[in-house]
């Protein structure tokens, strides 16, 4: 878990050297997040993944207009990705949007999960994450702790992709009932 000024002093370093291992932090250390965030919104998985994608590359090459006075990077990197979701569905004629749909609702990322600090949070994804059958748990592991596409996860692991797909839908599924529930279900 990185802090705000740990975020500040590894955009600096992005910023001012191109430091790749502090890039590599910051990636490690969002880009779950974010992706978890987009899916929470709605954003197909393999969508979720190319929006977070970008908004990582926009860190990569705009860290120096990052302004920690302004905003938190956190508040940062979800508006950025959160605009491009928004852009993309603008773009999808097919998806009708409405003026008040949850989608235009600007969300306070400290606060995604509720009154859980970020701490306790963590503690249940993990404990919730141990309920899981190993074949849903090592596939969400790869997907967003090691941040791999559903498309590599399937080259790596030799299943097919729409096994990949649905193991982690179904993963995000028992995870959601598990913390809602507020405990733990025993595996089935």
């Amino acid at each position: 878990m990185l802090s705000p000024s740990e975020h500040a002093a590894l955009v600096a370093a992005v910023a001012q050297e191109r430091d790749k291992e502090a890039f590599a932090r910051l990636f490690d250390h969002f880009a779950p997040r974010l992706t978890a965030y987009l899916m929470r919104q709605g954003t197909d998985g393999a969508l979720a993944e190319e929006i977070v994608q970008d908004a990582m590359v926009t860190l990569w090459r705009k860290a120096a207009m990052f302004d920690p006075a302004k905003s938190s990077l956190t508040t940062w990197l979800y508006r950025i990705a959160r605009n491009r979701r928004i852009d993309l569905m603008r773009r999808d004629r097919s998806i009708p949007l409405e003026p008040d749909s949850p989608v235009f609702e600007i969300v306070d990322p400290t606060d995604v999960e509720g009154e859980l600090d970020a701490t306790q949070r963590e503690a249940a994804v993990r404990l919730a994450m141990e309920t899981l059958p190993m074949e849903q748990r090592s596939l969400v592991v790869l997907a967003f702790f090691d941040g791999l596409s559903h498309s590599d996860i399937a080259e790596r692991t030799g299943l097919p992709l729409g096994t990949v797909k649905s193991r982690i839908r179904l993963a995000f599924t028992r995870l959601r009932r598990t913390l809602e529930s507020g405990g733990v279900v025993e595996a089935e």
